[in-house]
């Protein structure tokens, strides 16, 4: 099939790595080549450091913690969660984007290195996430956060989590959130939406990955009864959440769902801005030079500074 993609990202389509989650092993190595082969990560300005988190019934995990090199820090945090598909992925390879934010913003980010299907199904990465938020709302005090500006941020099957999070949080009485950053969300396990169906062959991400991402996080033999906490978007009730950001690119195969479900939300009465750019797809952001990458990073920042409340002044008292 033939898509009209943005000009600036049309020429770069066939020298990206084709994602293959037939072979799990082969894409993790193959995403890692990708990565040690560019750049390193720019933490001008950003101290990062590992802290081994508890967590239920098992070893301490990983949590990369980033903080700025200032004085004065910005008392607001955000629990990031990668992407991947569930099944790949860590807090090394997304470093560049927690640390841009804590660069851009002055906030502490806390990176969850959550385990991955199919070694580890549902509920595994959303309890890790979970233990995560919970240790970043207890340590508040010592990192110097305000407790009520801690938000969620995640991309992709991260973006899933942290709408799970978030709905955790709330059914739960969990540690309060004041935002939820949903970007390019991997939402629904059923699969039944025309974006899901239309685009089987789309770069980056194609309804034959997604087949295979949720089969591997909901396990086999896979259960009749998905929990909503799972797959968000089977959440009838979406009453009570934070104010959220989605987005979705046009070619994206989990375009539709992002869109249903900031539509459902602010049925629900929940604050939330929706953004669907055109001409891209699933993780076209990293053509970092196209124009409307620059625009999606731009308007990330300033969609979590809104979210945040960074430079709102204090209520007088």
């Amino acid at each position: 099939m033939t898509y009209a993609f943005d000009p600036e990202l049309a020429p770069a389509v066939e020298f990206l790595p084709a994602i293959n989650l037939s072979d799990v092993a082969l894409t993790r190595e193959a995403l890692r080549a990708l990565v040690s082969a560019m750049p390193a990560a720019d933490l001008t300005g950003v101290a990062s450091t590992y802290v081994d988190v508890e967590r239920s019934g098992g070893r301490p995990m990983r949590v990369r913690l980033f903080r700025p090199k200032m004085d004065a820090a910005e008392p607001a945090a955000l629990l990031y969660i990668h992407g991947g598909g569930f099944v790949t992925g860590d807090v090394d390879l997304e470093a560049a984007g927690a640390a841009l934010l804590v660069r851009e913003l002055g906030i502490t980010v806390a990176s969850v290195d959550y385990r991955l299907a199919p070694e580890h199904p549902y509920p595994a990465a959303l309890d890790d996430c979970m233990a995560a938020l919970q240790w970043l709302h207890t340590e508040a005090p010592k990192l110097e956060i305000d407790p009520a500006r801690i938000g969620v941020f995640g991309q992709s099957a991260g973006g899933g989590l942290a709408a799970a999070v978030a709905l955790r949080a709330r059914d739960e009485s969990g540690p309060p959130l004041c935002f939820q950053f949903l970007g390019i969300p991997e939402l629904d396990d059923r699969l039944d939406t025309p974006s899901m169906h239309a685009f089987v062959d789309t770069p980056m991400w194609s309804r034959p990955n997604a087949e295979l991402s949720w089969e591997y996080y909901l396990g086999t033999p896979r259960s009749a009864d998905v929990s909503i906490y799972a797959a968000p978007a089977r959440a009838e009730d979406l009453r009570g959440l934070p104010n959220a950001y989605v987005s979705a690119m046009e070619f994206d195969p989990l375009r539709d769902e992002a869109i249903d479900y900031a539509a459902r939300l602010l049925h629900a009465g929940v604050s939330v801005e929706l953004h669907v750019y055109p001409g891209t797809f699933h993780g076209s952001s990293a053509i970092v030079h196209a124009a409307v990458s620059r625009r999606i990073q731009a308007e990330m920042i300033d969609v979590v500074t809104r979210g945040l409340g960074i430079g709102v002044p204090a209520p007088q008292p």
